[in-house]
């Protein structure tokens, strides 16, 4: 699909396999990959009114690229959004955001178990600008009306959220922004539009983190931002050609790429979860499983309405310990003893990975906000891959096997 082609008249597989700009002269059929850092002009008049913004055309790759472009028309129509700009990493894509739509002295509402970093950002770097920051339930609705304030701006929520995978209503998280003029951000990761389009439930901005599932292997880090084509132009646009927290060609291409095979890695993916999470529910050294796709999770219902019926590709579990420092040192034998898991903090890749979330994604919270957020010392993530599943629970057994039973 190119610019001439209307996406709205196709299903998503096929809008992640053939959105994109025009073909070149050439008429290459895979997208081509435009590594350049700039582009000439044809005379001073013209690059006059291109720099200016009267005339369109790639300039500069740090704000146009067609190989960018190409990945951002993509994901927008994957997500169902009238554009988007992709940014050099999923937190440069949370900045962005905050620095388009944030001043001192605005308020922001958002979910206490979200990404640590993204807690960071908004607890500690933007709140020496001015900005505060209200941290609520993820779950409850309440809260998040509570903390609303005569200058809230923007309120922040993930959905699944990483790594407990608590779900929240999207729509009623919508209305309550709608209705104190905010704006409602919804990070996306953990689902990507193959699962869940939260713009059809309200949400005004999707962000992304395409080094997790829109990637797929691992290979790049890449981020994005999905909007209405105002504020794409209007906010966020301005802000990256300034700050210039870009995307770079050749990691847009890569992604560009794994979003072809998405819908099919995000559906097979998500079964191996389901059934890896049902195995370790019914585990003796397993104190609890967090997974939207069991019906015991409290969200279950939502989750299933929500995420096309689908759990996602992520879960955790807590295993069992009389204490904090046992229960770190049975987390910690259960990942150490894996021989086929790859013990790293990143997710979304068709290998399995295996984390601890105390010490590594969530350790640069304090103790305090990572009990808010429900981390506890026994929790360990699993980003369930592409390989057997027996494998797969061959390979946590072997740690979960040397924990002793609990009184």
């Amino acid at each position: 699909m190119t610019d001439s082609l209307h996406p709205e008249h196709f299903h998503k597989e096929t809008l992640a396999v053939r959105t994109a700009v025009d073909k070149t002269q050439y008429g290459e059929n895979s997208e081509a990959l435009f590594l350049t850092s700039s582009f000439v002009q044809p005379d001073s008049e013209t690059a006059a009114r291109r720099f200016a913004g009267e005339q369109d055309s790639y300039i500069y790759s740090r704000f146009t690229n067609p190989t960018v472009a190409s990945f951002e028309k993509r994901l927008a129509a994957l997500e169902g959004a009238q554009a988007c700009v992709g940014t050099s990493s999923g937190m440069a894509a949370v900045l962005l955001l905050c620095m388009a739509l944030l001043k001192s002295g605005d308020h922001v509402v958002c979910s206490h178990s979200v990404f640590g970093s993204t807690h960071k950002l908004l607890s500690t770097e933007f709140a020496k600008f001015g900005v505060q920051t209200t941290f609520v339930s993820q779950t409850d609705i309440a809260e998040w009306k509570h903390a609303i304030q005569p200058n809230t701006r923007l309120l922040f929520a993930e959905t699944p959220t990483n790594p407990l995978t608590e779900v929240c209503d999207i729509r009623a998280l919508a209305d309550i922004a709608h209705a104190a003029n905010a704006v409602l951000a919804v990070d996306n990761c953990f689902c990507t539009p193959a699962l869940q389009t939260p713009i059809a439930f309200g949400a005004d901005v999707i962000v992304h983190s395409g080094t997790k599932y829109l990637d797929g292997q691992g290979r790049v880090v890449a981020g994005a931002l999905c909007a209405s084509q105002t504020m794409v132009s209007e906010k966020f646009t301005p802000v990256m050609r300034s700050a210039g927290m870009s995307l770079s060609p050749f990691n847009a291409w890569v992604v560009l790429k794994g979003l072809e095979t998405l819908s099919l890695r995000m559906k097979a993916q998500s079964d191996q979860a389901l059934a890896l999470a049902a195995w370790l529910e019914q585990h003796p050294k397993v104190a609890k499983v967090h997974f939207p796709g069991l019906s015991s999770h409290p969200q279950h219902a939502l989750a299933m309405a929500q995420q096309s019926g689908k759990g996602g590709p992520v879960l955790s579990f807590d295993v069992v310990g009389a204490d904090p420092v046992h229960c770190r040192s049975n987390a910690f034998t259960v990942i150490d003893s894996t021989q086929l898991m790859s013990i790293t903090a990143n997710l979304g890749d068709v290998k399995t990975i295996i984390t601890h979330p105390a010490s590594t994604s969530h350790g640069r919270l304090t103790e305090a906000n990572r009990q808010l957020a429900g981390i506890q010392q026994s929790l360990v993530r699993v980003a369930v891959g592409l390989e057997h599943l027996d494998d797969l629970k061959n390979d946590l057994s072997r740690g979960l096997d040397k924990i002793k039973a609990t009184a």
